[in-house]
């Protein structure tokens, strides 16, 4: 099914919306950052495929139409801000918290709290309140490079690819994620 076909007319206002987030990005400004470090790497933004909204509805035993979709998931549009550091993320998290126009509804901060199989990223649901966006719901995902190439990583290899030994990548991707440096080595301003 195309997007076309399942958000109907709320497609506009979720194709606004993900260019006025990622406009926002393009915003940070510069000098909040550490002379010469680009502290926001680049920006991706998407509107939620409809089949995967699907899936999702009926993961939580809500009915597939679009109208449920908009009203009750909060990720129809999702922002990735990939960073240099993870004192980058604190940052542009705290400069997204203060933007007008928007309002944080809820943060999960895998990055401090990481999920049991590795995964980090900081996310907030936030509620784009101008008249056109009609209080529409977004996912804005804030992370570090080196946790991103991790999550693709694991992207790739678990939703691209059939595999019958998806424990084993796990537990290697885990344990490989855990080898890097800890606090007070050079390379945890990265992870």
């Amino acid at each position: 099914m195309t997007k076309e076909a399942y958000y109907g007319a709320s497609l506009a206002r979720l194709d606004w919306a993900k260019r006025e987030l990622l406009g926002l990005f393009q915003q940070y400004p510069a000098q909040e950052a550490v002379p010469g470090v680009q502290p926001i790497l680049y920006c991706k933004a998407r509107i939620k495929e409809p089949d995967s909204m699907i899936q999702k509805l009926k993961r939580y035993g809500l009915p597939t139409d679009s109208e449920t979709a908009l009203a009750r998931m909060h990720d129809a549009v999702g922002v990735r801000v990939v960073c240099s550091f993870l004192s980058d993320v604190s940052a542009v998290a705290d400069w997204t918290r203060r933007q007008p126009g928007l309002t944080v509804l809820e943060e999960k901060d895998y990055i401090q709290f990481p999920k049991p199989n590795g995964y980090r990223s900081l996310h907030l649901i936030v509620r784009l309140e101008s008249e056109y966006a009609q209080n529409l719901l977004a996912e804005i995902q804030i992370r570090t490079i080196a946790i991103d190439f991790r999550a693709a990583l694991e992207h790739q290899m678990k939703y691209k690819r059939v595999t019958n030994h998806e424990s084993s990548w796990r537990m290697g991707i885990y344990l490989h994620s855990h080898r890097l440096p800890r606090k007070g080595q050079p390379m945890r301003a990265f992870v």
